[in-house]
């Protein structure tokens, strides 16, 4: 073992012991309790035996961004707040439900604010900023591309077709495991140490959409390809299956802007969090073919 790698050993082992700390101060409110990111929080959360509400249009009190006369009742008693805002933080109408919100977490006694953001979003770090200067304790957890879109999400039939056919380039992505982002959350909510920390999260290296493409292959056992279409051509498809416009420009503004380099780099976020490496994609994608899940169409 080198040098260097006992230091940052030694770096992470300290960051884990002063992090796991635990210094919960009451019940926890999960917004996009049954998302993603979400339900993993909310299972972690009720493991520990933490007072956990699911915020959610099924939940009890339900939670709608778009029905804010109802929030008062959903933050009423919570301590802090888990924030995963719908469809995205990118969206024009975000920053004023961000803002509402914190004025709503405020008055209802909430202490701290644990926000999922994006990274190189503008309008998402607008959003941070609004969290940011609310006066309550907060933290940050900056995410881009989930290795959990080709298992659960818009792109998972993709997957299962054997073609993923998107309008990206060559530019790499550290896609980031939602497990990461999950641990990072309940670490931020639980322990000391979080507050005021900005946790840019991604995996542990760089990967095309070719190359991501050849994981799949391997861990499945059959030929996943990556087709690159042009953006309008991909967008149009959505369209005649029916999807709202605002899904439509959040698909254009992701992979006409999000996809331009500016993310094709690696962070500290995990580790500074956790003390842990993140999770590497393959890990991911063995584990997934394992489960059969993309066996369906094989």
């Amino acid at each position: 073992m080198s040098t260097l790698h006992r230091v940052k050993q030694r770096r992470l082992n300290m960051t884990q012991h002063l992090h796991n700390q635990t210094t919960h101060r009451g019940p926890v409110l999960v917004l996009g309790g049954t998302g993603k990111t979400g339900r993993r929080i909310v299972g972690r959360l009720r493991a520990r035996g933490i007072d956990t509400r699911v915020g959610s249009r099924s939940g009890s009190p339900a939670f709608d961004w778009d029905e804010p006369s109802g929030w008062d009742a959903v933050l009423a008693g919570m301590s802090a707040v888990y924030i995963s805002y719908t469809p995205d933080l990118a969206v024009p109408a975000a920053k004023q439900a961000i803002r509402h919100l914190v004025e709503r977490a405020k008055a209802q006694g909430v202490q701290h604010l644990v926000l999922l953001s994006g990274r190189g979003e503008p309008d998402a770090q607008a959003c941070e900023r609004i969290v940011q200067e609310s006066g309550l304790d907060w933290t940050i957890v900056r995410a881009s591309w989930f290795n959990q879109n080709f298992s659960e999400g818009d792109f998972l039939p993709l997957v299962l077709s054997g073609d993923i056919t998107l309008p990206a380039g060559h530019v790499p992505e550290p896609f980031v495991d939602a497990e990461d982002i999950a641990d990072v959350a309940v670490a931020a909510l639980t322990e000391t140490g979080h507050i005021g920390e900005v946790y840019e999260v991604t995996g542990p290296r760089l990967m095309t959409f070719d190359e991501l493409a050849s994981e799949l292959s391997h861990a499945i056992g059959r030929k996943i390809s990556f087709v690159r279409v042009p953006a309008n051509e991909f967008l149009q498809g959505f369209r005649q299956a029916g999807a709202p416009e605002d899904m439509i420009w959040l698909l254009d503004y992701l992979f006409s802007t999000i996809l331009d380099g500016r993310n094709a780099q690696i962070c500290d976020g995990v580790e500074r969090a956790l003390g842990r490496p993140p999770k590497d994609f393959s890990d991911f994608a063995n584990e997934v073919a394992a489960s059969g899940l993309w066996s369906a169409a094989a």
